[in-house]
């Protein structure tokens, strides 16, 4: 069984940077393809940025492209997101993904997942 727990939230100013820790345990970690979820109040939870299983191969929604980078260290069995530029919009509760599935393409929705932390909020002031 895998077990994911997310790390590094809080609050922050619009222009701040943040970076968030998902911590793996259980199974493979370098086998797991990873990713990144938000989701607001109110709202549906949404992708933020995904890393295939072999880490070359990533992809970002158009929202955080060039603000922010998925990272791996399979090593420390944990996964990152490195959040700069960070702006009101950007506030809600980020959740990490794993699905171990291998396959060379990133998997960017939900139903694609098998595994998810509990998640960790993210407050950006204006």
């Amino acid at each position: 069984q895998v077990q994911l727990a997310e790390s590094g939230g809080g609050l922050v100013q619009a222009g701040g940077s943040l970076r968030l820790t998902c911590a793996a345990s259980g199974g493979t970690f370098s086998s797991y393809g990873m990713g990144w979820f938000r989701q607001a109040p109110g709202k549906e939870r949404e992708f933020v940025a995904a890393m295939n299983w072999s880490g070359g191969l990533t992809y970002y929604a158009d929202s955080v492209k060039g603000r922010f980078t998925i990272s791996r260290d399979n090593a420390k069995a944990t996964a990152y997101l490195q959040m700069n530029s960070l702006k009101p919009e950007d506030t809600a509760v980020y959740y990490c993904a794993a699905t171990t599935t291998r396959t060379f393409v990133v998997k960017v929705t939900t139903n694609e997942y098998e595994y998810w932390g509990q998640g960790t909020q993210v407050t950006v002031s204006s």
